[in-house]
C-alpha cells in the first residue's frame, strides 16, 4: 500500500469521526447555537439566580439603626477592650478549626490542578525493556525458526488523548473552580463564626464574672441581717426563727455562688478551645474588666448586602456554580467521545541498531467511542443533576432568607436589651436602697425580718437579671455582626496562616488564595 493511499485512509477516518460529531450535536440535548454560543461546550452556562430580600430592615425607622455603609472587618474593636482584640488574635493564629478548613481550601485547589490536567493529553508515557528469548525447536512449522536464541531491545513513547469537542473537560474545570471557590468561603465562615464565637464568650465570662460580684456582695448583706438577727435572738427581741431563716438565706445564695462557678469554669474551658489550647484557668491573664459597653447604635446596610457580605451564601452560590457544570459534564455523555492514541518507538535485536532509523515502529489511531443503548441511563443521569442543580438553587434561596431572619433576631435582641438592661437598672438600684433601709429598720426593731429576707431575695433575682441583661445587650450587638458576616475580612490583613501546635513536624507556609471570579459571558441555565 502507497504512502497516498494511506494518508487518505486516515483522512477518510478523520472526516468520519468529525461527521459523527455533528451528527451528534444536532441530535443532542444542546441545540447547535447553544454549543456554539457556550463556547464550543454542550449543557448550561451560569448565573446567579434571584435570591428574595427584604427593602429594608423592620427596625429601620429607629434612630439607632442605620442602614449606611459599614466596614464590618474588625468589627470587636467597636467595644475599646484590648483584652478581646488579643484573644481575636490569637484564636485566628491557633485555633483548629480554622486550620482544617484552610487546608480544605489546599485540597481543592489541588483537585483543580488535577482536572485542568485532564484537559490534555490524559495518559502519556516512556517505556523501555530487554528481553532474552529462547524459542522451541520441537514445535510445528519449526521450520521458520531462524534463530532459538536472541536478544529484544525496546524503547518509545506513547499517548492517549480524549479531545475535549464537547467540554465535558472544561466543565469539569468549571467545577473544581468553583468548588475551589466554595471552599475559601467555607474558611471566611469559619471564620466569621470564629471571631462571634471568641468575642461571645468573652462576654459571658465577663457577664459571670458581674454575676458573682453581685452575688458575694448580697453574701455579704445577708451575712450582716444574720448577726443581727443572732444578737436579737440573744437578747430577747427575735425568735429563732429570724436567725434559721437568715442563715438559709445565706446558704442559698453561697450554693448560687457556686453555680456561677460552675457556668464561669465552662464558658473558660469554651474559650481555651477556640484558642487553641488546652483548657487552663484563664483569670490571671484576662484579669478583671467589666462587661464590653455596646454603643447604642449600629450601622448594617441595607439587606441586600447580605449576598455579598455572608460567606455562607457565596458558598451556596459557588456550589451553585459547580453543579451548573456538572449537568454540563452528564450532558457530554450522549455525545460520542472523540480520542486519538498513538505510540512510537525503536525496536531491534542487538542494543547497537536500536538507535537506526530501520528500527523505528508506531501507530496513530484517531477514533471514537458512542454509548448508543444505554436504556436512558444517561439522559437520566442529566436530569438527576438537574434535579440537584434545582435543590441547591432553593438552598441558595432559603439561605438568604435565614440570614435575612438572623440579622432582624440580632436587630431586636440589641434594641430591646438595651432597655431591659436601664430598666433593670433602675429597680436593682431601688432595691439595694431597701435593703439597706429594711436592714436599719429591722435593727431598731421597726419591721419583721420577713420584710428584710424578702427586699434581701429580690435584690439578688434583680442585680443577677441586671448582669445578664448588660451581657444580652453586647451579645445583641455580636449577634448582629455575626449575621451580616462581618470578621472574614481580617485574613487579607497580612496575618499568617494558623500555625500548628506544638508538637508537631515541620509546617509548610499555606497562604490561602482570594476567590476566583466568575467567568464571563455567564448566561442562566435552562
Amino acid at each position: 500500500m502507497t504512502a497516498h493511499s494511506k494518508s487518505r485512509r486516515t483522512w477518510y477516518a478523520v472526516r468520519l469521526t468529525l461527521t459523527a460529531g455533528a451528527l451528534a450535536v444536532l441530535a443532542g440535548c444542546t441545540p447547535l447555537r447553544d454549543y456554539v454560543r457556550n463556547g464550543f461546550k454542550v449543557g448550561p452556562n451560569y448565573a446567579r439566580p434571584p435570591a428574595p430580600v427584604a427593602d429594608h430592615w423592620i427596625d429601620a425607622d429607629d434612630v439607632r439603626v442605620r442602614s449606611v455603609p459599614t466596614d464590618d472587618s474588625h468589627w470587636w474593636q467597636v467595644f475599646n477592650d484590648p483584652v478581646l482584640d488579643a484573644l481575636v488574635r490569637t484564636a485566628y493564629e491557633q485555633n483548629l478549626t480554622l486550620k482544617e478548613a484552610g487546608y480544605r481550601v489546599l485540597e481543592r485547589r489541588a483537585l483543580l490542578g488535577i482536572a485542568t490536567g485532564r484537559l490534555f493529553p490524559q495518559e502519556q508515557f516512556m517505556n523501555g525493556s530487554y528481553n532474552r528469548v529462547a524459542l522451541s525447536t520441537q514445535v510445528a512449522n519449526r521450520q521458520f525458526i531462524a534463530e532459538a536464541f536472541y536478544n529484544q531491545w525496546n524503547y518509545g513513547f506513547g499517548l492517549a488523548w480524549e479531545l475535549d469537542f464537547w467540554g465535558r473537560f472544561r466543565r469539569t474545570i468549571e467545577a473544581a473552580r468553583a468548588e475551589l471557590n466554595a471552599s475559601v468561603e467555607d474558611y471566611d465562615q469559619v471564620l466569621v463564626t470564629l471571631v462571634a464565637d471568641v468575642a461571645s464568650e468573652y462576654v459571658t465570662l465577663r457577664t459571670l464574672q458581674q454575676r458573682l460580684v453581685y452575688a458575694r456582695q448580697n453574701v455579704a448583706l445577708q451575712r450582716e441581717s444574720l448577726k443581727i438577727a443572732q444578737a436579737r435572738f440573744k437578747s430577747g427581741q427575735a425568735s429563732e426563727v429570724d436567725v434559721n431563716q437568715a442563715q438559709s438565706d445565706v446558704s442559698t445564695t453561697e450554693s448560687r455562688v457556686e453555680e456561677l462557678e460552675i457556668l464561669h469554669r465552662e464558658a473558660n474551658n469554651r474559650l481555651c478551645v477556640l484558642l487553641g489550647i488546652p483548657p487552663e484557668e484563664l483569670r490571671p491573664s484576662l484579669g478583671e474588666r467589666p462587661i464590653p459597653t455596646a454603643p447604642p447604635e449600629v450601622a448594617l446596610g441595607i439587606p441586600a448586602d447580605l449576598l455579598r457580605r455572608r460567606p455562607d451564601v457565596r458558598r451556596v452560590e459557588r456550589q451553585l456554580a459547580a453543579q451548573c457544570a456538572r449537568i454540563g459534564v452528564a450532558d457530554s455523555l450522549l455525545y460520542p467521545h472523540l480520542s486519538i492514541t498513538g505510540s512510537f518507538g525503536w525496536s531491534a535485536q542487538e542494543f547497537a541498531d536500536l538507535f537506526t532509523s530501520q528500527a523505528f515502529r508506531g501507530i496513530f489511531a484517531p477514533g471514537f467511542n458512542w454509548n448508543l443503548f444505554n436504556y436512558g441511563r444517561l439522559l437520566n443521569l442529566v436530569r438527576a443533576e438537574d434535579a440537584r442543580f434545582q435543590e441547591l438553587v432553593a438552598k441558595y434561596q432559603n439561605t438568604v432568607l435565614t440570614a435575612n431572619a438572623e440579622v432582624e433576631d440580632g436587630i431586636v435582641n440589641f434594641l430591646r436589651a438595651q432597655r431591659k438592661a436601664r430598666l433593670l437598672r433602675e429597680a436593682a438600684d431601688a432595691e439595694l436602697r431597701a435593703v439597706r433601709e429594711a436592714i436599719t429598720q429591722y435593727r431598731n426593731g421597726l419591721v419583721d425580718f420577713n420584710r428584710v429576707a424578702l427586699i434581701q431575695e429580690r435584690l439578688v433575682q434583680r442585680q443577677d437579671l441586671l448582669a445578664q441583661a448588660e451581657g444580652e445587650v453586647a451579645q445583641g450587638l455580636i449577634q448582629i455582626y455575626r449575621a451580616l458576616g462581618g470578621g472574614w475580612q481580617m485574613r487579607c490583613d497580612g496575618l499568617p496562616m494558623p500555625s500548628e501546635p506544638a508538637p508537631s513536624p515541620r509546617r509548610e507556609e499555606l497562604p490561602l488564595p482570594q476567590p476566583l471570579p466568575q467567568q464571563p459571558g455567564d448566561t442562566k441555565p435552562s
